[in-house]
């Protein structure tokens, strides 16, 4: 997988959240290590999410992880407070401002049809 391909992931599953519960500003840089390497951002303004391949300089905080847990991430098979607890990603940076992240309901996964 490469680094575009993860950003298009994460950009795929945040493009339909439902941010609307949320009125404050959040930014935070996303650094992808190991094989796949690179920075992006996911930002909340006005109720809506932007991901976007660009370093975020102004950020409320600063995830690390490999590419591999974000598209963990990004398929849902997890999310960033379990991946979080389990040591697959870190964070530095304003943990209110994480822990509100968690409360982006997600669209649901459509089913696969066989």
């Amino acid at each position: 997988m490469t680094y575009e391909e993860v950003v298009d992931k994460v950009r795929a599953l945040y493009e339909n959240a439902d941010a609307r519960d949320i009125f404050e500003h959040i930014a935070f840089q996303v650094n992808l290590e190991g094989e796949v390497s690179g920075a992006f951002y996911l930002e909340v303004a006005e109720r809506t999410i932007c991901v976007e391949p660009y370093d975020y300089y102004d950020r409320d905080g600063l995830i690390t992880a490999s590419a591999e847990t974000i598209c963990e991430i990004a398929e849902r098979k997890t999310d960033f407070l379990d991946a979080y607890k389990a040591g697959k990603l870190r964070y530095e940076g304003n943990m209110d401002k994480f822990h509100t992240m968690a409360r982006i309901r997600l669209p649901r996964r459509k089913k696969r049809k066989a």
